[in-house]
């Protein structure tokens, strides 16, 4: 049994190709096909199997684009209630790609429709988990509420979790290797590991779902503490229970111009410093000039899908580029253009004095918008004011402006984003970024 892992660390998002006696089948694809493609065709292998162990929140699928492109057969839970052609696949279903039985285990919890592939040749088992089992935690079962064909309250959710890891692995011996769809910096749990696989037997060792407790201690520990939910989640699974149209064709309809301005909401991906020495004004400044920063994450939680926006980017050359990271989310929906900015008619962001804020930080207003767990773990400041990033635009108007304004996150790139809010929102006092700086104040 041949298994590639693929990754898309800004989601960090894992997804999977199995090729066995010249058929592929992929699991979980992401937004863009062509690494499959390619894959395929390096092992000469024809994809003839598509499966989704659920309808994603965090990020866009490709597996209808790679169905209309290959014919592939889409396989899901009769559960998801998909749109598109697909085979429902439930418990004790099963399908052969080459030499290898793919078998669906129905294990419900982070949503009701989720399923376990359970991939075996010969003596070698592998199971791929989906959201239901991470490395170190299991998928958080707050994201149905208000989206999908099934929606269920977390509560009911958690208890289907707790039924899935009592009883539905039991029969699985300790050296089966286990491959989930995300790692450590998904919102989709909250103590995720780094690990991108690990083994049955170190679960039932070291993840906490597998220790021996009751069904209320369970769902205690599972409901407390879960992340923010982005504002693009809900908007991404039913995207995904419909099908993603091709991307490529997507982001070339969305219009550019060079040497533009814009009005409404704006995106401007450029880099902290480059925004701050000159931006049109009330741009957000959401960066993505690093290919592992977290854009796509504060974009789908700083821009809801009830929006539309312009996006500024610094180079032309750099355009499909991001495009491509925009639609990893379906945003590219909400796109009215792309743009450069003139040289002229810009305004500039004020510095912050770091002298005297050090001096005198209650001579300002600082707030904190690190999320709640992150402030709940310790403040920076004994006086700043927590609104974090995520629900920023909405309580910014509670902020008071008394005094001049600080913003600050953990390092820097969120306070960007936040500080770029606030000066849109807030007229009648000046917003500082303390950026990088707050690194200054953390030990």
């Amino acid at each position: 049994m041949h298994i590639k892992q693929f990754e898309y660390k800004p989601l960090a998002h894992y997804s999977y190709a199995i090729v066995s006696n010249g058929e592929m089948a992929v699991i979980d694809p992401e937004r863009n096909p062509e690494q499959y493609y390619e894959f395929a065709k390096a092992n000469n292998a024809t994809i003839t199997i598509i499966i989704e162990t659920h309808p994603h929140a965090d990020f866009v699928s490709s597996h209808l684009e790679i169905y209309k492109k290959t014919g592939a057969t889409i396989y899901n839970s009769k559960k998801l209630g998909a749109d598109y052609a697909h085979h429902t696949f439930d418990d004790g279903d099963s399908v052969h790609c080459g030499n290898v039985k793919l078998t669906a285990l129905n294990t419900p919890g982070h949503s009701p429709d989720s399923i376990t592939i359970v991939a075996t040749e010969g003596k070698e088992t592998a199971l791929f988990t989906g959201d239901t089992l991470f490395i170190g935690d299991v998928g958080r079962p707050d994201l149905r509420e208000k989206a999908g064909n099934m929606k269920a309250k977390r509560e009911e959710l958690a208890a289907m979790m707790y039924e899935t890891m009592s009883e539905k692995f039991n029969n699985f011996p300790d050296d089966v290797v286990i491959y989930p769809a995300h790692g450590a910096g998904s919102l989709c749990g909250k103590n995720l590991s780094d690990k991108s696989s690990s083994t049955l037997g170190n679960e039932r060792r070291n993840n906490w779902a597998f220790k021996k407790q009751s069904k209320d201690e369970f769902m205690a520990v599972l409901l407390d503490g879960q992340p923010f939910i982005p504002a693009y989640f809900g908007f991404d699974v039913d995207i995904n229970k419909t099908g993603a149209r091709n991307v490529k064709s997507a982001i070339e309809k969305i219009p550019f111009t060079e040497n533009s301005s814009a009005d409404g909401l704006i995106v401007d991906t450029r880099d902290e410093k480059s925004f701050k020495n000159g931006h049109l004004f009330g741009s957000f400044n959401i960066q993505a000039v690093s290919e592992n920063s977290s854009f796509e994450t504060w974009l789908g939680s700083i821009v809801t899908p009830k929006d539309s926006f312009t996006l500024v980017i610094d180079d032309k050359e750099k355009k499909d580029t991001i495009l491509e990271r925009v639609a990893k989310i379906g945003y590219e929906k909400l796109l009215n253009k792309v743009i450069t900015l003139p040289n002229e008619n810009l305004i500039k962001s004020k510095e912050l004095d770091i002298s005297d804020f050090t001096q005198n930080p209650e001579k300002y207003t600082i707030v904190d918008i690190r999320n709640k767990s992150e402030v709940e773990a310790g403040k920076f400041f004994d006086n700043a004011i927590s609104h974090p990033l995520n629900n920023l635009r909405e309580s910014a108007s509670t902020i008071p402006r008394t005094k001049p304004i600080v913003v600050h996150c953990a390092g820097g790139y969120r306070s960007a984003a936040g500080s770029s809010i606030l000066e849109k929102i807030i007229k009648d006092v000046t917003v500082y970024d303390l950026s990088d700086n707050v690194k200054a104040f953390t030990d």
